[in-house]
């Protein structure tokens, strides 16, 4: 499987349809977290997952850009339970096929922000 096939079935299996049992084919034991909120490790993404999956998010990737073991994924993040839009990258880098580190960068509540220049959101 390529990075990005990881990364694409990763986001519609656990973040789309909120199923997180086969996380082990997707992410290292000793994953490496960025994020300041979530703790490191595979049991500190699934402790993220409880409260985040709960508010039922939908992704719609908009890019995904592949260099060597980096991957980044741009896209609207809508949470199901009260419709609130973000504006996500995220960034991996792939060891071994599976998931070993990651960063992101997030603007939230975007849902009614019209751009003064005009421009698209995601594209």
């Amino acid at each position: 499987m390529t990075n990005r096939e990881l990364i694409l079935k990763f986001y519609d299996e656990v973040f789309n349809q909120w199923d997180v049992s086969n996380i082990d084919a997707y992410m290292r034991d000793d994953y490496k977290q960025h994020n300041p909120e979530v703790p490191d490790g595979k049991d500190g993404f699934l402790e993220f997952c409880k409260k985040f999956l709960a508010l039922k998010p939908h992704m719609e990737i908009a890019h995904i850009v592949c260099e060597n073991d980096m991957v980044v994924v741009f896209f609207k993040c809508t949470m199901g339970v009260n419709g609130m839009e973000n504006k996500v990258f995220d960034m991996y880098r792939i060891e071994d096929g599976k998931l070993a580190e990651h960063w992101d960068c997030v603007q939230h509540d975007i849902g009614g922000i019209v751009p003064v220049n005009g421009n698209s959101l995601f594209n």
